[in-house]
């Protein structure tokens, strides 16, 4: 019985972690819904946006104030921005290594491991009768073998994108010295780097922690002179990547052109300010600059449309990270649009915010 009851919490952790996960992104993409709809001011539209406006304002968009003193209370600087790729970096890099350890110890289609554990490690972390939960593990369907493997590799997109970012914000960005972002943008930055690793990793990572247990459990119990030695075949944590579907490939097809236009991107806003101390701005030209005002926003949702069909598209907290980021992107687009038709008499008014010929 004590078995039954390890396993059902290994395979019912899972939907716990992935309905929490979808709450909070529900949670945080509904604020930015509602300012973005044609709620009237009677009913406190105005209030809304003006509200999550404040709240989402970061460098150019942040609008003076009288009240500036009390207002720099709730801000920051805009080089906190290094603040969520550390913490991105962190988390995507402590997730990716935890499951790629366990599928390349439990989830290789081609040499499946067969391991025992003594009763007494069971016991510590919860169960009885070890012999029968290797053979759960060893045995489980090659589906979910698969679906293992494809969060490796959409972490490793992740992982990717984060430490780019990371280079990104320390060597190509020039931050003005007065440069802030209100704290609610902050956390909610901190908030999104945690929450969106844990979302393309959620399928399985129960499970993978699970395993991690047992591994320390029988450590702890048999002693560093009794395990087994550890080695790993640089090939066989490859050669399963490799054995994806199509699915993974154009997603990761979809992913690299999306990187690679935004970093074009990145650089040209880099390249804008000559002088690092300097607080005038221009008008950004080049790449896709000739069809939209954010096209590093752009560049975004295509990214993270690469990692959802990398994905396979079965996760449902996927498809919420998907749908905050298209909300966010948006409406922080819209709002950085009509600051440079405010700022430049001259702007180009053939440009959208963030995606051509529709917004």
């Amino acid at each position: 019985m004590a078995l039954r009851g390890s396993i059902q919490m290994d395979t019912g952790s899972g939907p716990a972690l992935q309905y929490l996960l979808c709450l909070a992104w529900v949670a945080a993409t509904l604020p930015i819904a509602a300012a973005a709809l044609p709620i009237p001011a009677a009913a406190g539209g105005r209030f809304i946006h003006g509200l999550l406006c404040a709240f989402s304002s970061r460098g150019k968009t942040v609008r003076p104030s009288s009240s500036s003193s009390s207002k720099a209370r709730f801000t920051v600087s805009q080089k906190c921005f290094l603040h969520f790729y550390v913490v991105g970096a962190v988390v995507t890099t402590s997730l990716l290594l935890a499951i790629w350890f366990y599928a390349y110890m439990k989830m290789t289609p081609l040499m499946p491991e067969q391991s025992s554990y003594s009763t007494i490690a069971s016991h510590l972390v919860g169960g009885s009768n070890s012999f029968h939960l290797a053979n759960f593990w060893s045995s489980r369907p090659m589906e979910h073998k698969y679906r293992v493997w494809r969060t490796v590799f959409v972490l490793i997109l992740m992982e990717i994108q984060v430490l780019r970012r990371l280079y990104e914000t320390e060597h190509v960005f020039h931050y003005s010295p007065s440069a802030q972002m209100h704290i609610i943008g902050y956390l909610t930055g901190i908030f999104y780097y945690v929450a969106a690793p844990l979302s393309l990793a959620s399928s399985c990572l129960p499970e993978a922690i699970q395993y991690l247990r047992y591994q320390i459990a029988e450590f702890i119990v048999k002693g560093r002179a009794r395990m087994p030695d550890l080695s790993i075949d640089p090939s066989h944590l490859l050669k399963p990547l490799l054995k994806l579907g199509w699915c993974q490939w154009i997603g990761a097809v979809i992913f690299i052109w999306g990187s690679l236009h935004q970093i074009r991107c990145h650089a040209i806003l880099g390249s804008l300010r000559e002088h690092k101390d300097s607080d005038e701005y221009v008008i950004p030209c080049g790449d896709w600059f000739s069809l939209v005002s954010c096209p590093h926003y752009l560049a975004e949702l295509v990214i993270y449309f690469g990692m959802l069909v990398a994905s396979g598209g079965s996760d449902i907290p996927v498809w919420f990270l998907y749908l905050f980021v298209i909300t966010n992107l948006s409406f922080a687009a819209v709002q950085t649009h009509k600051w440079y038709l405010q700022k430049f008499e001259d702007y180009p008014r053939s440009r959208y915010a963030i995606v051509p010929f529709v917004c």
